[in-house]
């Protein structure tokens, strides 16, 4: 592995990541917050500040370790969770999809942003690299992060959306049962290629085609 090429992606990948992760992790805690719940507002969780929500080895370690083991194919990390007591909420059931709901969200709307600098970019005439390839990574790590998360498997926040959506009974108390081993089976379904194929690839795709008709009178007008 080139270390320049390392040191490169570092670079141009870190600032969107740390803002897709701290943002992500902030608005399950605002959105908890205005549902009912404090316990992540108590903590001092809610806030913009990324040392709040960064995990050693799932933020730092991790991703660095995939890196050089795939040759930058395949990254993965994830951040400390928000903790959320689920039982505070004004309306458990429902206010439990809109607070998992909240970090995707948030996501999607960065890879919007990244997507809008990356256009002001190139029609202020701007073809500095390092730039281009920022915005390109924020909108991919943004997608990333919102096509992952919603996947339907707890703990996930698309786990956290089906047990809210499930009625309750059997299904939920499945859902319960597996999620001490979600993590596990998320990641067999990964290196497996479940994920990418069957999830992500598609998922981000729509996730680009709805960018780039959101962006397209812009666009066109920069041509």
């Amino acid at each position: 592995m080139d270390i320049s090429n390392l040191v490169q992606a570092v670079l141009i990948y870190a600032l969107p990541v740390i803002f897709a992760i701290t943002i992500h992790e902030a608005a399950h805690g605002y959105v908890a917050r205005y549902l009912g719940d404090n316990t992540a507002y108590v903590l001092g969780r809610v806030t913009l500040n990324p040392l709040r929500h960064i995990d050693p080895i799932g933020t730092i370690l991790m991703p660095l370790l995939l890196y050089f083991a795939t040759s930058g194919a395949f990254l993965f990390g994830y951040a400390k969770p928000v903790p959320v007591n689920f039982n505070r909420l004004n309306n458990p059931k429902r206010d439990m999809v809109w607070v998992a709901l909240a970090g995707p969200a948030s996501n999607f709307i960065q890879a919007i942003l990244w997507a809008l600098f990356l256009v002001g970019l190139v029609g202020a005439g701007i073809n500095e690299p390092f730039f281009l390839k920022m915005a390109r990574g924020g909108v991919l790590v943004n997608l990333v992060m919102w096509a992952f998360n919603l996947f339907p498997l707890p703990p996930l926040d698309g786990g956290r959306v089906l047990a809210g959506l499930l009625p309750r009974g059997g299904a939920q108390m499945f859902l319960a049962r597996i999620e001490p081993y979600g993590f596990f089976i998320v990641m067999a379904l990964v290196i497996a290629g479940v994920v990418s194929t069957w999830w992500l690839s598609p998922l981000m795709a729509f996730g680009y085609q709805v960018i780039n008709l959101l962006l397209s009178p812009l666009t066109a007008l920069i041509r």
